[in-house]
């Protein structure tokens, strides 16, 4: 039996774990609560929340995804089971989750897995390190990375946003960006899976880069309530985190999950996303 083994359960990972895991795979990971390790653990993912505990797991696996985020010294996962992943006696496949934050800013133009990479801010040289990292353990262990857009899907959308209370409609002028459906990543995943090629490079977004401001009014349009005014970005009330995303500026083509993976998009664009979350 397949078992796929992830570093860090998170919203991404857990939707590969659980598409894998309805094709009959063995799944498991680790997480940071215990409770919510056990809240995993009754749907049958093997779930673990003490790192130690891990060990034995990687070295069950036959597929492994890395989805958690470098800090300021490095890649957690790498720091914590290297040696593990070092006497692993042979992986299928394995995966990191990077972000499209590796490119830097275009000023509104077109990249892919062949532009520079030039990041713009600490967070995508940390990925960017990471991936480095990574990378480094070909071809003993069988990387394939993954450069994900903006991430949306049930619970985490401009759909909740609205709901919440909490929508802005930030104006940048020609401000744009890439976002891809977290069920068309779990799609991905495994299309990889099933045709890996260590070293392999993957953009993962959606075919339509928009600016922000029109998918908060379009949620507003599916849940039938008026859209807040827009706002200036340099009027806006951002946190320090959100108003960095508007430093990088760009377009992310998916070309290559296309013609290589023969990846066909449930949710191309961020209407047909939001109509179905709905």
């Amino acid at each position: 039996m397949p078992r796929l083994f992830c570093l860090g359960l998170g919203y991404t990972a857990l939707a590969l774990a659980r598409r894998l895991q309805a094709e009959g795979w063995a799944v498991g990971g680790t997480c940071r609560e215990p409770d919510r390790a056990a809240a995993l653990q009754a749907t049958g993912i093997d779930a673990v929340a003490a790192p130690d505990e891990a060990d034995g797991r990687i070295a069950r696996a036959t597929h492994l995804l890395s989805s958690i985020p470098p800090d300021a010294t490095g890649d957690p996962a790498l720091r914590q089971w290297g040696a593990a992943l070092a006497r692993h006696p042979g992986f299928d496949w394995v995966g990191y989750l990077s972000t499209t934050g590796v490119y830097g800013d275009r000023d509104g133009g077109w990249v892919d897995e062949n532009s520079p990479l030039a990041p713009t801010g600490e967070r995508g040289q940390r990925r960017l390190e990471a991936e480095a990292a990574w990378t480094a353990l070909l071809p003993r262990v069988p990387v394939h990375l993954f450069r994900l857009a903006g991430i949306y899907g049930p619970g985490r959308s401009a759909l909740d946003t609205v709901r919440a209370g909490r929508a802005q409609r930030v104006v940048k002028p020609a401000q744009v960006f890439s976002r891809v459906h977290v069920d068309d990543i779990a799609q991905v995943l495994a299309a990889s899976i099933a045709h890996p090629r260590p070293g392999a490079v993957y953009n993962v977004c959606d075919d339509n880069p928009a600016p922000p401001d029109q998918v908060i009014a379009y949620a507003c349009q599916l849940l039938g309530v008026a859209p807040p005014p827009e706002v200036p970005f340099e009027q806006a009330d951002l946190s320090e985190m959100a108003r960095s995303f508007y430093t990088d500026n760009k377009r992310v083509s998916n070309r290559l999950i296309k013609a290589e993976l023969g990846v066909q998009l449930v949710y191309p664009d961020y209407r047909l996303g939001l109509r179905a979350l709905l």
